[in-house]
């Protein structure tokens, strides 16, 4: 095994090094990361564009290229969550919770650097991951099932109490509430039958992410500018935007770290799972270390934490690596971008599956040794410009709001060439306005929309195998393990509440202080 291993790495290695493909893991970077920057092309739009590029290349030269656009695109949906609070795919929203803030007390230069840290190490541990457990980690993929994605869905819900402040759970899960209704708008692919679409031809189809995400993000961001009157963003002086704003201290290092390593591994194995992507990888690691944070470092989340930060970050783009191990070795993509390069590889007459590492190993091995590759690259083109991004938050607020406005309006109506979906975004911006100004959270809102559709297939799926009987809940043990695992982490903030209340009411032990 270990021979193989080494003579497939050597392979890659020797693939990657050939002039064509190096430029092409910087091109595919970079186009990425541009692309990805812009709300409303995220990395399905990113990938799908390059493709025609492709066909004119050796299959080995293309597919690198497609993953440097993927991972690229990843990397700068960052950019426009931390600058203008506007995530553009829904891999980026748990960034601009803290990202924003950050990036509005002063230090967008820092945020965006974290992230461009946090992307790397997430990026490169998934991949050494990748190199050694790929096999492995596919033949326990393929054990699956829809009870245990159902399971895994509702343990992906518990990172909604990472978005509810103090006394605020109520709101954040009547937010999930509202999305997963969200997500039930249009026609059941099951029976046909149209759901809460009131006789309307437009939401046949049902609600765009894009769309939603864009009305109760950045459009709800600009109306709240021009409400709030808020002069921070004149005051903000460019020339503390410089590449000393970069510099993130080794205590800051130190903190994050342990930040980064969790969200490598819990973001790595939610990718290698068909259907969970980075979207579930991110907001599983914000949870994740929302729920493990002392008491005091919980407050600051949603208000410009570091390690708010860095867990989504790590976690989307761990995730991003972790969705080619069942690209590559069974075939299934594990995302909607990787489906998008599954049709590239067919189109090449490549069959990806287990063949692939005997018949391919060129393809195989040079795709996964690239990715190292790419995340130097992304590191070395993005942290020189990181000073010139930040830029944008020195703009005036009389010239941000258009600019906002511009690119949340063209960025979805140049998906859908619509102008009903523009008019759906105004309504959501008003009721998300109404929902903000009271403290309802919008995360959760997005949380559950994103979920809702994943949730009810398998919830179904589930039923039909069981008759109709919930015992699909408990009766694999992987299932059985997932859901303790969702009530231990909804039982934790309680039972550290009465830990503590236990240990003010005790009374001292004598001799002690």
């Amino acid at each position: 095994m270990w021979d193989g291993m080494l003579t497939g790495m050597m392979t890659g290695i020797t693939t990657t090094l050939i002039p064509i493909n190096i430029a092409m893991v910087l091109m595919g970077c970079f186009a990425g990361s541009f692309i990805g920057m812009l709300p409303g092309l995220g990395p399905i739009t990113a990938v799908a564009l390059m493709i025609p590029i492709t066909y004119g290349l050796d299959p080995t030269t293309g597919m690198v290229l497609l993953a440097g656009v993927y991972y690229g695109a990843i990397f700068g949906g960052s950019t426009s969550s931390i600058l203008i609070n506007a995530p553009g795919e829904a891999a980026t929203v748990a960034t601009a919770l803290d990202g924003y803030p950050l990036a509005r007390q002063g230090y967008p230069g820092k945020a965006l650097a974290i992230a461009a840290y946090a992307s790397f190490s997430g990026g490169t541990i998934a991949v050494i991951l990748l190199m050694f457990f790929a096999p492995m980690l596919a033949s326990i993929a393929t054990s699956f099932q829809s009870a245990d994605y159902f399971a895994l869905m509702l343990l992906g819900l518990t990172a909604v109490s990472a978005f509810a402040g103090r006394g605020g759970v109520l709101k954040a899960l009547l937010m999930v509430v509202v999305g997963l209704m969200l997500s039930t708008v249009g026609t059941d692919q099951t029976s046909g039958i149209q759901r809460f679409t009131f006789g309307s031809l437009e939401l046949l189809d049902g609600i765009e992410f894009l769309l939603l995400a864009m009305a109760t993000f950045a459009l709800t961001e600009a109306l709240s500018i021009v409400l709030k009157r808020d002069a921070s963003s004149d005051s903000l002086n460019p020339k503390m935007i410089g590449f000393k704003s970069l510099k993130v201290t080794k205590k800051e290092f130190k903190f994050i770290l342990p930040t980064i390593l969790r969200s490598s591994l819990l973001g790595f194995f939610v990718g290698v799972l068909p259907g969970a992507g980075a979207t579930l990888g991110s907001f599983m690691a914000y949870g994740m270390e929302r729920n493990l944070a002392p008491k005091e470092e919980q407050k600051k989340f949603g208000k410009g934490s570091l390690r708010g930060l860095a867990a989504p970050e790590t976690g989307n783009n761990a995730a991003s690596s972790g969705s080619f191990v069942p690209l590559l070795t069974l075939g299934i993509p594990g995302s909607g971008t990787t489906a998008v390069m599954l049709g590239a590889l067919i189109a090449y007459g490549i069959e990806p599956g287990p063949r692939m590492f005997v018949e391919r190993p060129d393809v195989f091995w040079g795709v996964i040794m690239s990715m190292y590759l790419g995340n130097v690259f992304l590191l070395i083109l993005n942290l020189p410009l990181i000073p010139y991004f930040a830029r944008l938050l020195a703009i005036p607020r009389t010239l941000m709001v258009p600019i906002i406005l511009f690119f949340s309006l063209m960025g979805v109506y140049l998906v859908t060439f619509n102008d009903f979906d523009i008019q759906m975004m105004v309504f959501f911006c008003i009721a998300a306005m109404a929902l903000r100004l009271m403290n309802f959270p919008m995360a959760p809102l997005l949380l559950g929309f994103i979920l809702g559709g994943l949730m009810e297939d398998n919830l179904r799926r589930s039923l039909m195998i069981y008759d109709d009987s919930m015992a699909f809940m408990w009766e694999r043990p992987i299932t059985l393990g997932i859901n303790l695992l969702t009530l231990f982490i909804l039982l934790l903030p309680a039972a550290r509440t009465l830990w503590e209340r236990f240990r003010r009411s005790s009374p001292p032990e004598p001799g002690l202080p």
